[in-house]
């Protein structure tokens, strides 16, 4: 019998439906991958299974747990099970841990709710189970707060409370998305640890493909929230027959038309020795606060129209040397040239026309957006920060329309549009001073593939039509791949090594570029094997 057999599920919230006949079934120690776009009802369908859907839904249909109907059980009876019986790793985990609470107290909660434990004995126990996922006590203290971790760290702690009581079933929506490749493969593999350790079933919720070909035995295929394609994942890839299904994996190996930039392009920026220190908390307070090197004797240099890749895991310093780059940030060492100018030196009227001619986009585009605006005002806040006036409404209309939006776009709210449509309006505010430098922070690492596949189309040739040059942040070697000229790998506040893109991820030469090139590879072989239907069945540890 099924640990999970959900038959027939129909959901719509206020009346509109969401989720149309749902049909999954999910084995002891089995791993149920689920992938689609964003909207496709992915998160719906594991909200379901927990009972936590939003205000106005009613589910239809049946969710068997281990063959008693979820949606006949009380809350009282669901509280019971939750954490106890069935554990959820969110997507963010920022948003899923309370700030207000340490680690340790969010991790021995469920001993103390579920097992009835003393603070002491969960406390406890809290600590070994985090030490399990890879947080000892010497080196991550339990009484540090969310904010104080990682991304990755924070991830652990977020999956550390889903296993903690050994459930029988674990639903990881998202679990890997915005994480680094080293840091990702470390998650999965821990996940196949834990479940394997407990026997327990996964239903593993992703849009990227590569992480369900290294994970899954089966594969469910939702669009429009239905599924619309399933099977065993050996030889799902190369017999699709889902329309819908294929053009999913064609956008995963997606590879935009990219203009060959000149051999020796122009300086536009150089970096030289860049140095930054950070104070961090101190342990004593007779004592001066210890600082902490982010960045050391960092150089590169950038041409126009090229675009240059910077590559590391979380804490290697990447997002120090774009805030400095920015000139949002002072180097306390080294310094920062555009066009033969030093940034450090520009102040007043000079420092306004250096911002012009280098702009951001975010990782997080909604996150960067006041939601009180109009995508109009968004779009045109470059442009009021810098005092210009002149033809705004022109400008904007032009901005919009170069990545692909109507000018009508102008008079709507972040949130009436799309996570790709708001990317777009991202670039777009970039764009209205006419850069010469572009900094993209991750701009493609939360979205699904046919997404990704036309921001960075649009890159390509935004970049080919206007002679933009980019600094791009990623995490995602394929996407470095397809989108940069040279790579920058940082680690540990330097850049170890550096190149041609193609060179540098087809022969690392420093043992760090090994370990992210071999992390990034191991999925992407793990897909292949799959589509060929030569996979065993069984996981290899990344």
């Amino acid at each position: 019998m099924a640990v999970l057999d959900i038959a027939g599920l129909d959901l719509t919230i206020h009346g509109a439906p969401i989720l149309k006949g749902i049909s999954l079934a999910v084995g002891e120690g089995e791993v149920l991958g689920l992938v689609g776009e964003s909207g496709s009802g992915k998160s719906l369908t594991a909200l379901s299974v927990m009972r936590l859907l939003p205000r106005g839904a009613k589910a239809a249909g049946s969710i068997l747990f281990d063959g008693a109907d979820i949606l006949a059980r009380s809350e009282r009876e669901m509280r019971g099970l939750r954490g106890r019986q069935i554990g959820m790793v969110f997507q963010e985990p920022m948003t899923a841990l309370n700030p207000l609470k340490t680690i340790g107290e969010q991790a021995a909660e469920g001993f103390r709710l579920h097992l009835g434990l003393s603070r002491r004995e969960a406390a406890a126990r809290a600590e070994r189970i985090l030490e399990r996922v890879g947080l000892p006590a010497a080196e991550v203290p339990p009484d540090r707060y969310p904010h104080e971790l990682s991304g990755g760290q924070r991830q652990r702690v977020v999956i550390a409370m889903a296993v903690a009581l050994s459930p029988r079933l674990v639903i990881a929506d998202e679990p890997t998305t915005a994480l680094d490749v080293t840091t990702q493969a470390q998650i999965l593999a821990l996940l196949r640890e834990l479940v394997a350790e407990n026997r327990s079933s996964l239903l593993l919720i992703t849009h990227d493909l590569a992480v369900i070909g290294a994970m899954a035995d089966r594969v469910a295929v939702m669009q429009r929230g239905a599924v619309v394609e399933a099977g065993p994942a050996a030889g799902f890839f190369g017999a699709m027959r889902h329309p819908y299904s294929r053009a999913l994996l064609a956008a995963s190996r997606h590879v935009p038309r990219r203009t060959t930039p000149p051999a020796a392009p122009e300086p536009l920026l150089q970096v030289e020795g860049l140095v930054r220190d950070y104070v961090t908390p101190r342990g004593n307070p007779f004592r001066a606060a210890p600082r902490k090197r982010a960045v050391d004797g960092v150089s590169f240099a950038i041409g126009r129209g090229e675009s240059v890749g910077l590559v590391g895991e979380s804490g290697s310093g990447k997002s120090t040397v774009a805030r400095a780059t920015l000139a949002l940030e002072a180097p306390q060492g080294g310094a920062i040239r555009l066009g033969g100018r030093d940034v450090a030196a520009l102040s007043g009227e000079e420092l306004r026309f250096f911002r012009r001619r280098v702009q951001m986009v975010f990782q997080d585009p909604y996150g960067s957006f006041d939601p009180r605006h109009k995508a109009g005002r968004i779009v045109a806040e470059p442009l009021r920060l810098m005092g210009e006036v002149s033809d705004r409404a022109g400008r904007i209309a032009q901005a919009l329309r170069e990545v692909g939006l109507d000018p009508s776009d102008a008079d709507k709210y972040p949130h009436e549009f799309s996570g790709g449509q708001r990317q777009r309006l991202a670039i777009a505010r970039a764009l209205i001073t006419r850069p010469d430098l572009i900094v993209l922070d991750e701009p493609v690492s939360a979205l699904d593939v046919t997404i990704r596949a036309q921001v960075l189309d649009l890159l390509a040739d935004l970049q080919s039509r206007l002679g933009l040059a980019y600094l791009f942040i990623s995490h995602d070697l394929a996407v470095v791949r397809a989108i940069t000229d040279r790579v920058l790998v940082m680690w540990r506040g330097r850049v170890v090594e550096q190149g041609p893109t193609g060179q540098v991820l087809d022969d690392p030469r420093h043992s760090y570029t090994q370990e992210l090139v071999a992390a990034s590879l191991h999925l992407a072989d793990a897909m292949g094997r799959r589509g060929a239907g030569g996979h065993d069945g069984q996981r290899r540890e990344t």
